[in-house]
């Protein structure tokens, strides 16, 4: 027998918006809209078992409540109601679509000392290791970039953007060189399977992602042929009270991550949720 949370949205209930997935398109999104005048309920179900520091803060807030290891299995979307995959259930107005991407490979043997590209938020991030690594070598490095299609695109055009000489391979290495012992750089290239190598300063990861869309199967939502929730402009999803952020979404046929950051997103889709309960005759009625 499964636990219910609440019933089903009425005239009795206050607002309430679910998040499945606790990445950083969905903290970026309770973050928004814990700043806007939304009055209901935000609860926020994750399938990491651990409590990441920033939505530890969020939850302190009295309207918000996040459930870690409780990752969403099914979607009613006639009951407005989901089920996680302990057998919980949590019925919501508006239901938001976060659980993100994941690589398409198995893991790359000591992919822990590249450096990653995976969404355009990443880009930030890219930039300060390749100054950092300038820093140290005093001169322009050379990166070793693994992967192909709009990442690596996105990735190599940031690159040369910070000085970095990029050697791209479409190729997947077997493996990643270390450096020597007590290198501040982690890397010293790839190695194939063939046992041919790459050598440079640093390594770039910009493999393919396959957007976590499995929950559409359940709520009957349109997906995109490369994968990813089809969403419009206003990030609605094709069913009623649905809606998808982040890589988990796809507009125009990509992953919504490698064409908005995600606090733009968040920004933008918290007010059309805002207008959307507003404009909620369940909502209007409680």
């Amino acid at each position: 027998m499964s636990a219910t949370s609440t019933a089903r949205p009425d005239s009795q209930t206050r607002p309430r918006l679910v998040i499945a997935g606790a990445g950083p398109a969905a903290h970026a999104l309770v973050r928004q809209l814990t700043r806007t005048p939304f009055a209901g309920g935000i609860t926020v179900l994750s399938n990491r078992d651990n409590a990441p520091a920033e939505f530890l803060e969020l939850a302190a807030l009295p309207q918000v409540s996040v459930r870690f290891g409780q990752p969403v299995s099914y979607i009613d979307p006639d009951a407005r109601r989901v089920t996680t995959a302990d057998g919980l259930e949590f019925s919501y107005h508006q239901l938001v679509i976060a659980t993100g991407s994941s690589p398409s490979g198995a893991p790359l043997e000591g992919a822990g000392r590249c450096l990653s590209y995976s969404t355009i938020d990443d880009a930030t991030r890219l930039g300060e290791a390749v100054r950092d690594v300038t820093r140290v070598l005093g001169r322009r490095p050379l990166g070793i970039l693994v992967g192909t299609g709009t990442a690596a695109g996105q990735a190599e055009a940031v690159l040369r953007a910070r000085g970095v000489r990029p050697v791209r391979t479409t190729q997947r290495p077997a493996a990643v060189v270390p450096n020597l012992a007590g290198s501040m750089l982690p890397a010293a290239g790839v190695v194939f399977e063939d046992g041919s190598r790459m050598n440079g300063d640093l390594v770039v990861l910009a493999e393919e992602r396959i957007a976590r869309d499995a929950l559409s199967v359940s709520a009957g939502l349109k997906t995109a042929p490369r994968g990813g929730i089809v969403i419009g402009q206003d990030f609605r999803a094709s069913v009623p009270g649905i809606w998808a952020i982040g890589d988990a979404a796809a507009f125009d046929g990509v992953r919504l991550g490698l064409l908005v950051a995600a606090a733009s997103a968040a920004s933008v889709c918290a007010s059309q949720l805002l207008q959307a309960t507003l404009a909620d005759p369940l909502v209007r009625a409680a």
